[in-house]
């Protein structure tokens, strides 16, 4: 599989994202959204970050188990309950990213939402990935 950025440079310098992906590969991975939720489906954090970690760390498990890597993720959407405190946070959050996922930024999308399925939940990512 292949995975090659594509940034215009007509479009604002993109921070923690890319703006487009252009993917070739053969196996088209779809990752359900994921929350902080622990092994024992119960909400771990109390902050943003925390949460944003815990539920990174899920996707990219989820991503592990269907034999991709964080390279691999083609389109990621971040749905945040507060979209004022995940800016707040932003600097944060990126290290957080970088430090589990890598620097290979896939497509993103960050979307305000009114509340989660846990009402504990303070954000939630989804995406999908093209592997070989």
């Amino acid at each position: 599989m292949t995975a090659e950025r594509v940034n215009p440079p007509e479009l604002s310098p993109p921070a923690g994202f890319s703006h487009a992906v252009v993917a070739t590969g053969s196996r088209l991975v779809f990752l359900a959204g994921q929350t902080a939720l622990d092994a024992d489906g119960e909400v771990a954090g109390d902050t943003l970050p925390e949460q944003f970690t815990r539920a990174l760390t899920n996707l990219l498990t989820a991503l592990r188990a269907a034999g991709g890597t964080p390279a691999d993720l083609a389109r990621v959407t971040v749905y945040a309950t507060d979209v004022a405190a995940y800016r707040t946070h932003a600097r944060e959050l990126g290290r957080i990213w970088r430090e589990l996922a890598g620097r290979d930024y896939p497509a993103m999308a960050v979307v305000g939402v009114v509340r989660l399925w846990d009402e504990r939940a303070l954000v939630e990512l989804d995406g999908f990935a093209l592997l070989p």
